[in-house]
């Protein structure tokens, strides 16, 4: 014998019906075969808005004749025509009932919990009806009976107690002497034994099969759903999560107990107690393994899912009177008792200084009146403060019985969502240890399921979600070599990068999928208005975790918005040089920003674009080196134009051609006048530990006065040719000593310069070529020797790839 349930997505609709017919069909041929239905989709929960309606007055004829409509729908189109009649009529005095009570209810105003038992009740009545009359249709052996008549329950009408002792007896007396070979009866009612309507609780179809199920030692309990069993996580919030093949009763009712909304609590005990197995399936894809629950499982990961229960309050009682004072937990949880109040989390201090509870958010109001009248003469007395209440949490859990057994687990746990910056309001865990459950804002929980099922299901590839403002030369670059790396990644690195957001000035696209980078530019085309505050605004409400804002631009205003990026611990990675080299105190305030956040900050392109420069001095300093000199060639755009300047070309358009290869900042000034070199030997210095301001910089600059105040670059380039015999005169003296011209920035005893310099044949600077730089650290390990660095210092794709290459540190981290 098997016992099928079948809940309301499964019987939504005549279509869904005759999947839930065919799966009955295909099971009864082997097995007698007990269907226990929910109501149609939605019907329960509109006989609950019409009846609160009436009781209020309000207009609630529409939705009862909608209601009725579609049930005679259904009907047409899933029984012959020759067998409607029986049918249409018996839902007819059914809906006519209702009205009668509806109208009752309007009359009175009221609706007591016997009147809102018996009209919940008729969902199931009506569909479970339908569906035996459409098995007979189907030439099934099938017959309808009324569970009111089977199970019996005692006088709380809507969260009513199972009379297990007489509710047995009537199963086997009447499935004994049952000739047909499926039998269909409602879920979720019962009655007293004066034979009044009573309810199981909502969700009480599961435990309906499961009573029959326990009762008549069923073989087996199917569960129909429209998933796939019990998921890791919730499927519609965790997109990686998958079903669960096998799990055990008790961490089947940890799941259930924290949210896991497939599977009713209840439901597990009375077949627990007879080890009958319960399968969880999907009535739209009935192939599909689904999970089975048993007493014991073969599988020995200790972690089986990860669950969460959203709209909870902390009540915490405190104060130097509870220590040492026998009976606060027993007043306080009398008093929540008293008045139905359900206690979901319970954590004490071992001082016994305080007692913080978790209950749901509509409690609340009630909660703390009533906490706060108990312990009033101890207030008073200042012994004990008055409850405090933090609301807006959700609580999450971590299910395993194997658990116990293994080591770290709740380090692995809180280490995961320390990263993210998720804070823990408060943690339970038994001594059992099948549960782990922490209080979090209710706003971190998304991010924190998917960290924690990312660290405990996702074998070890980790998710990045980043965030581009700047899709110009660097940006385009950037994104087309994480389109090209993205297979590589996951499969090298375990690394997977989505860009969930881009942005330029005008507009701003998102997809918290990821954005399909064959196409961005088509989406950033079709999106949204942006300014840098809604892009921002955006990006935090989110709230993905391992979130990277990625900055492609050279623009000050966008540097400002970093602190408040890691603010939100939402790492920042950047090629923008500007707030590294702005104020010292704003640098200084970005770093500590970062490590108290715990969201990084990345800027290895800020200097030599894609030579790992930054990264090599942070790993001097770090080692207990010190710099006592820093000589650097760090402009690769005037090392471009002073390597093809010569008296054969003009100034000016060997400047263009560095710009038109991407060399230069979009302003070429910026280049030419120092100013970049300068902000780069700026952010050496404060990274080998000086405090210097830009204005220490000394800079000696070769362009003349007029063209520095140029103020756009069709000025700026007419002005080089208006000064190009400035530039030749430059040059030939350099010529003339056997010279070349290199753009050299200097560090040395906490003072810097940078300006342009005649550079010897027996130089380290003489033959560096094309747009390449170079650095020279001498340090206390490297005093005569420099470690020397050297490479391509520009370029979209040099610089495009460092910045990867920081998006990949914050990866590997």
């Amino acid at each position: 014998m098997k016992v099928l349930k079948f809940g309301g997505s499964s019987v939504a609709n005549s279509q869904s019906i005759q999947k839930v017919l065919e799966i009955v069909s295909e099971t009864s041929k082997s097995n007698t075969t007990i269907v226990v239905v929910s109501a149609f989709g939605k019907t329960t929960d509109n006989l609950l808005k019409i009846a609160n309606a009436a009781a209020q007055n309000s207009e609630y004829t529409s939705l009862l004749q909608e209601t009725e409509a579609h049930h005679l729908t259904v009907i047409k189109e899933l029984i012959p025509v020759a067998q409607q009649s029986e049918v249409i009529s018996y839902v007819k005095r059914i809906f006519n009932h209702l009205e009668t009570l509806f109208e009752g209810c309007n009359l009175l105003q009221e609706l007591t919990p016997k009147t809102l038992a018996t009209i919940v009740g008729f969902g199931e009545l009506l569909s479970s009806f339908i569906i035996a009359k459409a098995a007979k249709g189907l030439g099934l052996s099938a017959n309808y009976k009324d569970s009111r008549e089977l199970i019996i329950a005692n006088g709380s009408y809507q969260n009513a107690t199972v009379n297990f002792e007489i509710t047995n007896k009537n199963c086997n007396a009447y499935f004994t002497n049952s000739t047909e070979q499926i039998t269909i009866l409602p879920g979720f009612i019962a009655s007293t034994l004066d034979g009044k309507t009573t309810t199981l609780g909502r969700g009480g179809s599961d435990y309906s099969a499961a009573i029959y199920a326990a009762a008549l030692q069923a073989d087996e309990l199917q569960i129909w759903t429209d998933v796939s069993g019990m998921f890791t996580a919730n499927p519609s919030i965790v997109k990686q999560a998958f079903p669960i093949p096998h799990i055990s009763y008790k961490e089947a009712m940890e799941l259930s107990h924290f949210g896991a909304k497939v599977l009713y609590p209840p439901t597990i005990q009375p077949v627990l107690e007879k080890q009958i197995p319960i399968i969880i399936k999907n009535t739209f894809s009935p192939t599909d393994i689904g999970t089975l629950i048993t007493q014991k499982t073969e599988e020995k990961k200790p972690v089986k899912g990860i669950t969460f229960i959203e709209n909870i309050a902390l009540l915490t009682l405190e104060g130097s009177g509870m220590v040492g004072i026998p009976g606060f937990s027993k007043r306080l949880f009398e008093t929540l008792s008293v008045q139905n109040i359900n206690v979901v989390l319970i954590t004490q201090a071992s001082s016994e200084h305080s007692i913080c509870i978790g209950i749901y958010a509509d409690d609340v109001a009630i909660a703390q009146q009533s906490i706060n009248e108990t312990f009033e003469v101890e207030i008073n007395q200042h012994k004990v403060n008055a409850v405090l209440v933090e609301s807006d949490l959700a609580i999450l859990a971590l299910v395993g019985d194997n658990m116990k057994n293994h080591q770290g687990l709740s380090g692995q746990m809180f280490s995961a969502l320390g990263k993210n910056n998720v804070n823990i309001r408060a943690i339970a865990q038994g001594a059992s240890e099948k549960n782990i459950s922490a209080v979090v804002n209710k706003s971190d929980a998304k991010k924190a399921l998917n960290t924690l099922h990312e660290a405990f299901f996702e074998e070890k590839i980790k998710q990045l979600n980043l965030f581009v403002t700047g899709v110009g030369n660097v940006g385009e670059r950037f994104l087309a070599q994480i389109e090209q790396q993205a297979s590589y990644l996951k499969e090298h690195l375990k690394l997977n990068i989505r860009v969930v957001g881009i942005s330029n000035s005008r507009t701003m696209f998102f997809n918290e999928e990821g954005i399909d980078l064959s196409n961005w530019k088509d989406a950033l085309a079709n999106g949204n208005p942006t300014t840098l505050q809604t892009f921002f605004e955006k990006v935090s409400s989110l709230n993905l975790r391992n979130s990277v804002f990625v900055d492609n631009t050279a623009n000050e205003n966008v540097s400002k918005m970093y602190e408040h990026y890691l603010r939100k611990s939402i790492g920042v990675v950047t090629c923008n040089k500007i707030a590294c080299a702005s104020d010292f105190e704003n640098y200084k305030t970005l770093k500590k920003v970062s490590r108290k956040y715990n969201a990084p900050f990345l800027f290895e392109t800020n200097v030599g674009a894609g030579l790992p420069i930054i990264d090599t001095l942070k790993n001097l300093i770090a080692s207990g080196d010190s710099v006592q000199k820093i000589q650097a060639v760090l402009s690769g755009s005037l090392n471009y134009v002073f390597n093809n300047f010569n008296e054969n070309s003009t100034f000016h358009d060997v400047v263009k051609a560095a710009q038109n290869e991407g060399y230069t900042e979009p302003d070429p000034k910026i280049d030419l006048s120092g100013i970049d070199v300068a902000r780069k030997i700026l952010i050496l210095a404060r990274e080998s530990g000086f405090e210097l301001e830009l204005s220490d910089i000394e800079n000696d600059s070769f362009l003349p006065e007029k063209s520095l105040k140029t103020s756009n670059n069709d000025d700026f380039y007419a002005s080089l040719t208006a000064f190009e015999k400035h530039f030749q005169n430059i040059y030939k003296a350099a010529s003339d000593k056997n010279c070349k011209l290199k753009y050299v920035a200097e560090f040395v005893n906490g003072k810097a310069k940078v300006g342009l310099q005649e550079i010897p044949a027996n130089h380290p600077f003489y033959n560096l070529e094309g747009s390449d730089n170079i650095v020279l650290f001498f340090t206390n390990r490297y005093p005569v020797q420099p470690l020397q660095i050297k490479g391509a210092g520009a370029g979209a794709d040099v610089t495009a790839s460092g910045i990867f290459a920081d998006v990949i540190r914050i990866g590997n981290k």
